[in-house]
C-alpha cells in the first residue's frame, strides 16, 4: 500500500518544500529541519475530525463527548506539572478522570492545609493516600533490580491504588519462580499483583510489503521528526546499521540505540529525504500536526500510527512500567490499551497534537485487542540532546 499524499494544504506544501520525504510513521513520521522542541500544552487549535472519528470508534463516544475529552485532557496536561511542584514530597501520583473530565492528585496525609488548599484552587481533585510517589519510586526501584521470569510481564506504580502493580501471564501464576518473585517483590515494599492475558513482545518484523522503513531483514515505523532525523525504537537497529524508506532507497543510518534497559534510537536522514513534523494517516485519519510533547497524564486518551495496523486509539494506563520482554527488562515505559501489530514498532503515540513517544511492544493484536507500552518521546530527546521538529 503506497503512502497517502498529505490532506492539509499546509503539510502538502511542507513536503513539497523537501519533495517527499517519509518513511512513514506508518510509513513515515516524517521529520524535518528543526524548528524548537515544546513542551508546552497543546495550542487551542480545534481537534481534526480525523481524531475525533478515531476516538469515537475506538473509545466508543459520541462526537461531542470526543471532543469535550480533548479539551479537558489539555488541560489536565498542563495543570500535572504544576501541581507536582504545589505539592512537593507529599505528591504521590495524578490522573485524568475521564468520567469526571478533570486531573485528580494523589496527596499523602502529611500535606500541610495549605498545600492542598492550593492544589484544589489550581482546579485538581485531591486524593488521599498513604505512601508519596518518593516512596514508591524508592519501591519499584527496588524490584528493578530483581531479575524476573518470562511468567513475570512486568511492573509499574499505580497512584490510584497507591502501590507498586506487579504484573503476571495468567498462565504462570503458579509456575515457582513467578511465586518466589513475587515474594521478593513484596519485600520491597506496597505490591499489589495483576495477571495480564499475554506476556509482552516487541513489535519489529521481517520484511513484507507496505510503506515502512528497512534494516536488513527487519521492518519497523518512524516515530517523531528531529532535527536532522526522526526517532524510533531501539530494538530495530544497532548503531550504524544503514536504513533504508518505504521505496527501497537509502534514507540515513542509526546514530544512537539502546535495548534492552531502554527501548530508542535515532536515525540521521539524508541522500535526499527530508523530514516534516507530522504523523501520518493513511488515509484513515487526516495526517496529524506535531505542535510540541507535553506529557498526557495517566487516563488520558492515545492514539498510535504504525505501518502495520495504521492508527489505533486508547488509554494512557500506567508510566514508568519495567516491561519483562523474552531480550530483557526495558524500564520507564508507559503503558496503553491501544493494540499494535508487528511493524509498528518506533511508530508515534501522540495525544492531540502533543508527542508522546514511541512504540516498543506489547501483547495482542488489532484484531482480538491487546496493550502497547511506548518510549516516552522526552526521555528521547534528551539522552540524545536531540529537538523536536513542531508545527
Amino acid at each position: 500500500m503506497r503512502r497517502k499524499r498529505l490532506t492539509h494544504a499546509v503539510l502538502a506544501s511542507l513536503l513539497v518544500l523537501g519533495g517527499l520525504s517519509a518513511a512513514g510513521t506508518f510509513p513515515a513520521s516524517a521529520t524535518g529541519p528543526a524548528a524548537e522542541s515544546t513542551s508546552h500544552a497543546s495550542s487551542p487549535e480545534p481537534a481534526s475530525d480525523g481524531l475525533v472519528t478515531a476516538l469515537q470508534r475506538d473509545l466508543d463516544l459520541t462526537r461531542k463527548q470526543a471532543e469535550v475529552r480533548l479539551a479537558a485532557e489539555r488541560s489536565a496536561a498542563a495543570l500535572a506539572p504544576k501541581v507536582r511542584r504545589t505539592a512537593g514530597e507529599a505528591y504521590a501520583g495524578s490522573w485524568f478522570d475521564a468520567a469526571g473530565g478533570h486531573l485528580t492528585v494523589a496527596l499523602t496525609p502529611a500535606v500541610p492545609t495549605a498545600v492542598r488548599r492550593a492544589v484544589e484552587a489550581a482546579g485538581a481533585d485531591v486524593r488521599s493516600v498513604a505512601h508519596s510517589a518518593r516512596q514508591l519510586n524508592a519501591v519499584k526501584a527496588r524490584i528493578d533490580r530483581l531479575s524476573a521470569p518470562s511468567g513475570v510481564s512486568g511492573w509499574h506504580i499505580d497512584p490510584k491504588v497507591n502501590t507498586v502493580v506487579v504484573d503476571i501471564v495468567r498462565n504462570a501464576r503458579d509456575d515457582n519462580d513467578v511465586r518466589r518473585f513475587v515474594s521478593r517483590a513484596r519485600q520491597a515494599g506496597p505490591v499489589t499483583v495483576e495477571t495480564v492475558s499475554a506476556a509482552p513482545r516487541t513489535f519489529a518484523a521481517g520484511t513484507v510489503g507496505g510503506d515502512p522503513y528497512y534494516t536488513g531483514n527487519v521492518r519497523c515505523s518512524i516515530g517523531f521528526s528531529v532535527y536532522g532525523g526522526f526517532v524510533t525504537a531501539g530494538h530495530c537497529g544497532q548503531p550504524g546499521a544503514g536504513v533504508s524508506g518505504w521505496d527501497g532507497s537509502y534514507i540515513g543510518t542509526f546514530q544512537g540505540s539502546s535495548f534492552p534497559d531502554s527501548d530508542y534510537a535515532w536515525v540521521s536522514v539524508g541522500s535526499g529525504w527530508w523530514t516534516v513534523p507530522v504523523v501520518l494517516g493513511w488515509g484513515t485519519v487526516p495526517d496529524q500536526l506535531v505542535r510540541g510533547s507535553a506529557v498526557a497524564p495517566v487516563g488520558s486518551s492515545v492514539c498510535r500510527s504504525g505501518s502495520t495496523s495504521h492508527w489505533h486509539c486508547g488509554t494512557v494506563l500506567a508510566t514508568n512500567e519495567t516491561v519483562n520482554y523474552s531480550q530483557g527488562a526495558v524500564h520507564e515505559l508507559t503503558k496503553t490499551s491501544v493494540c499494535a501489530e508487528p511493524g509498528d514498532s518506533g511508530g508515534s503515540f501522540i495525544t492531540g497534537d502533543q508527542a508522546q513517544g514511541v512504540t516498543s511492544g506489547g501483547w495482542g493484536d488489532c484484531t482480538s485487542g491487546g496493550e502497547t507500552w511506548f518510549q516516552p518521546v522526552n526521555e528521547i530527546l534528551n539522552r540524545y540532546g536531540l529537538t523536536l521538529h513542531t508545527y
